[in-house]
């Protein structure tokens, strides 16, 4: 496994000698219990933590905090496996197995933001990997990650898929007293069978919305990421009905369809799976994706434009901008932001 080159600077800059941590900062440890089975936990100490985004990104926001990289929610698609090969490590079973937790985040976090070179800017989570993954039920780094944001009224989103968010209730109250707090729940759709094999480490789409009733409850604002939109399994007018319904019925401030991509280490493990769960859609898919990790833009647009029309029906509307969020300028300071490491984004 190699660490060394997860540098300060893009990680397409070789020139660049500082690492984020170094092997010697490293401890892997496993849990003997059944909820981290087979599980490895790498243990490192983070020199910075908040990322910029590249700026090619079409994401509305420039830098992201992630104390995770991989993820036990194990979704077979996520876009994010291709990142584990930077370390090494295998963008299958490893992305799934292999956890790499900054256990210092927090207070490496509240030192950057502390920095006369830090300009307030909305902070982005949960856009590589889930935040609120198994691991964080044992390394708890996001109550300390949101405390620093919240003492320095500094504007955060959250996507996620963990129901553990609903730990920090009390946090999240107290942020939006002071920033803009924005909040995204990833619900793709709500069929249970296909929920089981293809995110198999997640809560159940249900219990996701339950999230979304409770922050919505509290007078937090709740989006609906409706990601992925799985071509040929979730993708038939009555499915998107269900899953739009459902959110309606939960309190969701919007809702906002994002159709499956498959970049490189995400699509070979995808399509392995494929094989093994729905052998006659291997050929649709390759013709459906023979041009890349994107769908076809015609296929893109009639979903965007179901979704919106059932959103409209049922009195949600897209979200702005990808996110559920109002940012309002924050006072800058006049020195440069601080460097950070390029990030990969969600979408």
């Amino acid at each position: 496994m190699r660490w060394e080159n997860l540098a300060l600077e893009s990680r397409h800059d070789r020139a660049s000698d500082a690492a984020l941590f170094g092997a010697d900062a490293v401890t892997t440890r496993t849990f003997d219990t059944p909820e981290f089975a087979g599980i490895t936990f790498h243990e490192v100490r983070a020199r910075s933590v908040l990322n910029r985004v590249p700026g090619a990104s079409r994401m509305p926001f420039e830098w992201t905090v992630n104390p995770y990289r991989g993820c036990t929610h194990a979704c077979v698609y996520c876009f994010a496996r291709k990142t584990h090969s930077y370390l090494d490590l295998d963008t299958g079973i490893g992305f799934d197995t292999q956890i790499v937790v900054k256990v210092n985040a927090p207070e490496v976090l509240r030192r950057q933001l502390a920095s006369p070179r830090w300009h307030g800017d909305h902070v982005a989570m949960g856009t590589n990997v889930d935040c609120y993954q198994r691991a964080e039920g044992r390394y708890r780094l996001m109550p300390g990650i949101l405390s620093a944001l919240r003492d320095r009224a500094n504007p955060f989103s959250i996507l996620t898929k963990g129901t553990l968010i609903l730990r920090d209730l009390d946090l999240l109250k107290q942020a939006a007293e002071v920033t803009d707090v924005g909040i995204s729940v990833s619900v793709g759709f709500t069929d249970t069978a296909l929920w089981r094999t293809v995110e198999p480490g997640t809560p159940a789409p249900e219990r996701r919305l339950d999230v979304v009733r409770t922050l919505t409850g509290h007078g937090i604002g709740v989006g609906v990421l409706m990601a992925p939109v799985i071509p040929f399994l979730s993708d038939e007018p009555a499915q998107l009905r269900a899953t739009v319904r459902a959110t309606a019925a939960a309190g969701a401030t919007s809702v906002t369809p994002l159709v499956l991509h498959l970049r490189p280490g995400a699509r070979e493990w995808f399509m392995a799976w494929l094989g093994q769960h729905h052998p006659h859609l291997v050929r649709r898919y390759e013709r459906l994706y023979a041009d890349g990790s994107y769908a076809p833009k015609w296929y893109q647009r009639r979903i965007t434009r179901q979704v919106h029309e059932l959103a409209q029906e049922y009195g949600i509307g897209p979200a702005r901008a990808g996110m559920p969020r109002r940012i309002r300028p924050t006072e800058q300071a006049e020195e440069p932001a601080p460097s950070g490491p390029t990030q990969l984004t969600l979408i």
